[in-house]
C-alpha cells in the first residue's frame, strides 16, 4: 500500500513524493491524528478514462477502493495506484498531472479543509 503525494514545485510542474506517516496505529484513539475535511464523495468509473493535463481543484485525499489508476507528470514519470494506495493532491496550480484509468474502478475523493 503506498502513499503518494503530487504537488506543485517551485518550477510550476508537479512533482512525485512518497509520504509516511499517515497511518496511525491500531486501536489509537489521538485526536491530533484526525484531519479536517469538507466531505467525501465516491466515484464509480467504468472502462477506459483519461483526463489531460488539469490540477487538483483543491488539496485532496484520492483513495483507490477498487481497481486502479495511473498518474502521469510533466517530467513523464508515471505511477499506477491500485486498491488500497492514497493518493495527496496538492497539485492545485501549475502545470498539473494526466490521470488514466480501466475496467471497473471505484474512489473515494475526500477535500481536505
Amino acid at each position: 500500500m503506498a502513499t503518494l503525494r503530487i504537488y506543485t514545485g517551485d518550477d510550476g510542474r508537479t512533482h512525485f513524493e512518497e509520504i509516511e506517516g499517515l497511518f496511525t496505529a491500531s486501536g489509537a484513539r489521538d485526536a491530533a491524528a484526525y484531519q479536517p475535511t469538507t466531505g467525501i464523495m465516491f466515484r464509480h468509473t467504468k472502462g477506459e478514462t483519461f483526463m489531460d493535463w488539469h490540477g487538483a481543484p483543491q488539496r485532496q485525499y484520492v483513495i483507490i477502493l477498487s481497481g486502479e489508476m495511473e498518474v502521469e507528470i510533466g517530467d513523464g514519470s508515471k505511477r499506477r495506484l491500485v486498491a488500497g494506495d492514497v493518493l495527496l493532491a496538492e497539485d492545485t496550480t501549475g502545470q498539473g498531472h494526466i490521470t488514466r484509468g480501466s475496467g471497473d474502478r471505484r474512489i473515494a475523493i475526500i477535500p481536505l479543509a
